[in-house]
């Protein structure tokens, strides 16, 4: 399972409209509170202690002295009858540190809590982080700068001037390994550490397929042309919050051209240099990103024939 991915809330979307039941879950002890500070996890247990970890879950009482009533707190859904809240605590201003959270975990970055916790966790985390960042960014209407409010247990906000709704949003990414035989193409971004490389990716653009894009994004960046495009899978990326659509390209030649203005360097590795790599061997100073990427199990998956 990629990371972000395999959510195992029911999210009880009908739920949301129904204020009545939300405020009831939201006084059930039974009920469940996730906090977030400035868009990090709370984990249970210390920092100093080797992973995995598990998600700070609170009960709503606990959390109630957390954040101001103003703070959005987001309905994630339902753990078989359990409801799962996630709470933005950010206004505090150390709370690990205070009562009622101190000595009970610590606040986390979310890529490397990703990386400790367990694959559903990790999937509320992407959730729950993608929400509340969306929240901190439009707490003012777009069309007319007046305020807005939370609405719909947080997946909706109103414009208290306009009345005009906005929704959270996803951006839709195509990441993409182009194939030539027993070579596949990878690029450098000009931020990546030293040896690092990746495959190719871009966002979507307006009235775009997933498989113009591929070809387009391709093109653009290293100048090569591909034929069949097949869908790999997706993965939630929330930072802020992307939907990274994984897919296979066939290549139609191996001459490669990097757009300077887009990456520092393309090229293309040997399906045995790969698989080399993978398992923890230095080639060439040659690095892949972490299995936390959907661009890992590309690679992985056509330099091993697994998924």
């Amino acid at each position: 399972m990629i990371p972000f991915a395999g959510n195992p809330l029911n999210r009880a979307s009908e739920k949301r409209t129904d204020p009545d039941w939300i405020k009831s879950k939201l006084h059930d002890p039974s009920s469940l509170v996730f906090p977030m500070w400035r868009l990090q996890p709370f984990l249970l247990g210390s920092q100093k202690l080797a992973s995995p970890a598990k998600l700070g879950l609170l009960h709503p009482g606990i959390a109630d002295s957390l954040a101001d009533r103003e703070a959005p707190c987001i309905f994630l859904g339902l753990d078989g009858e359990t409801a799962l809240f996630a709470l933005d605590v950010s206004a505090a201003s150390n709370p690990g540190d205070e009562e009622p959270l101190a000595g009970l975990g610590y606040f986390c970055d979310a890529r490397t809590a990703a990386q400790i916790v367990s694959i559903r966790d990790a999937a509320i985390i992407a959730q729950a982080k993608a929400m509340i960042d969306w929240h901190q960014r439009h707490g003012f209407c777009p069309r007319c700068a007046a305020p807005t409010k939370i609405m719909d247990a947080g997946y909706r906000r109103l414009c208290g001037k306009c009345n005009a709704e906005h929704f959270p949003r996803v951006d839709p990414v195509v990441i993409m390994l182009a194939t030539d035989g027993d070579a596949c193409l990878i690029g450098r971004g000009k931020q990546f550490p030293p040896g690092m490389f990746s495959a190719l990716a871009g966002f979507m653009e307006p009235g775009e397929t997933i498989e113009e894009a591929v070809r387009r994004e391709l093109m653009e960046e290293a100048s090569v042309k591909v034929s069949e495009v097949t869908y790999y899978a997706t993965q939630p990326w929330p930072f802020p919050s992307s939907l990274m659509i994984g897919c296979f390209a066939k290549a139609e030649s191996r001459n490669a051209k990097v757009d300077e203005n887009e990456l520092a360097e393309v090229r293309w590795l040997e399906r045995s240099v790969a698989r080399a790599v993978i398992a923890g061997e230095p080639v060439d100073g040659i690095r892949l990103p972490p299995p936390i990427a959907i661009a890992h199990h590309l690679i992985r998956t056509w330099a091993l024939g697994v998924g």
